[in-house]
């Protein structure tokens, strides 16, 4: 059977499978998991199982030890990629540990400070009009139609990518991020394949540049920085900067289209926001907490360790859940509930401690004036039916969303 939020199957749980997902996020199992069995062990077909830790401080801590639990020895999914993919995903921030995380991160952080940010405001509400104004009043497919749009500039014009390339860009981090969905799966592409097609684009992409004059963008200071004390190869680039169209595309538009579904379902809360627009910033932190982009995150032990009782031995998966541990009782009062007024809000949707999240400022000002855009462009919005989710056990992603907006 299929799980919804407030069923909990007879049985063993399982939440690795990815039809689990698909009625909503399986939050009855979680919430009886994180009061039995904290630290929960789930089996996969035809690869060892892994270590499910559910519990905020749990997730804290797993964050906090990276020379317990590593992102790079088997990634950060649950399934054991080929080397191939493997020594890939390790040219990403994500899948780096100390001290190469850090040695990568340091030259960036300066582009990425909230001061450096907010200089971005003007843009990115301009563009947010702009999409708003081509979108006729009725009925439309708002993760498609809306949502795309603006991490698709945002991130092209930060990295300085060919405006004619963005679309084609945002089309391989969607596949990137929709390996277990069947539905999407009937464009051609097999596991890894956009992402390999990806990071040749942006091989190609660096080897131009090289030869150009500089320009004042992302790129351009990826390409020119040291990094660990040497400068990043073409190669190098590639995986590095699949991870940024990745996660500035594809994340971004799941926290617009699952905010906008989560004041729909809670009207008087989207009335308040209607009243009082001061309330955005919480209300995106509060959608961020409670739809959150990712499920999870993997990292593999590098040695025996003991975590609330359990025993994990050296190599075993272990995964950081999200979705639980924003929901944990023991750290949100009425942990089940929406509520835009939530203070204080320590959700992990940007993760923690070494991995925190880089873009944090640039998705949260994306979201804030996205939705402050939106609710001014559309004084009347109305959900016309259930969203389709996203077939997926890692993306807690809708893949569509039909609403009707309305400018009058």
């Amino acid at each position: 059977m299929t799980a919804t939020p407030d069923t909990v199957p007879a049985g063993v749980p399982d939440i690795y499978s990815p039809d689990c997902y698909t009625g909503g996020v399986p939050h009855g199992i979680f919430t009886e998991l994180r009061r039995t069995s904290p630290v929960f062990w789930q089996d996969m077909p035809g690869e060892p199982g892994y270590w499910a830790v559910l519990k905020h401080a749990d997730v804290e801590y797993v964050s906090q030890h990276p020379e317990l639990f590593s992102a790079e020895r088997g990634g950060i999914v649950l399934e054991d990629l080929d080397e191939v993919r493997l020594d890939q995903l390790r040219g990403t921030l994500l899948a780096m540990d100390p001290p190469q995380h850090r040695a990568y991160r340091k030259p960036l952080v300066k582009s990425f400070t909230a001061r450096v940010v907010s200089g971005m405001e003007g843009r990115i509400r301009e563009i947010c009009r702009e999409i708003f104004a081509r979108i006729p009043d009725g009925d439309v497919e708002f993760v498609h139609d809306v949502t795309s749009s603006l991490p698709t500039q945002v991130i092209g014009e930060l990295m300085g990518l060919p405006e004619e390339d963005w679309a084609y860009l945002h089309r391989l981090a969607e596949r990137t991020n929709s390996q277990q969905d069947p539905e999407a799966a009937r464009d051609g592409y097999g596991p890894g394949d956009a992402s390999r097609e990806m990071a040749m684009y942006a091989v190609q992409f660096a080897m131009k540049r090289r030869t150009e004059e500089p320009r004042e963008d992302l790129t351009t200071l990826i390409l020119e920085s040291e990094f660990g004390g040497k400068m990043m190869t073409d190669i190098e680039f590639g995986s590095f900067f699949m991870q940024l169209v990745t996660a500035g595309n594809d994340t971004t538009k799941t926290m617009l289209s699952g905010g906008l579904h989560a004041l729909l379902t809670h009207p008087e809360q989207l009335a308040a926001l209607r009243a009082d627009p001061s309330l955005i910033p919480g209300a995106v932190e509060e959608i961020l907490r409670w739809a959150n982009p990712l499920h999870y995150f993997r990292r593999t032990a590098t040695q025996d360790v003991e975590l609330r009782g359990v025993q994990i031995k050296a190599g075993d998966k272990v995964a950081m859940y999200y979705s639980s541990a924003n929901r944990d009782e023991e750290v949100f009062e009425d942990a089940q509930a929406f509520d835009i007024s939530r203070r204080p809000n320590p959700h992990l949707s940007f993760g923690f401690a070494e991995h925190f999240c880089l873009g944090v400022h640039i998705a949260r000002l994306e979201g804030r004036v996205f939705f402050e855009e939106l609710l001014a462009a559309f004084p009347r919005i109305e959900l016309l039916g259930a969203p389709t989710r996203l077939r997926s056990n890692l993306n807690n992603a809708l893949t569509a969303l039909p609403v009707r907006l309305m400018r009058s």
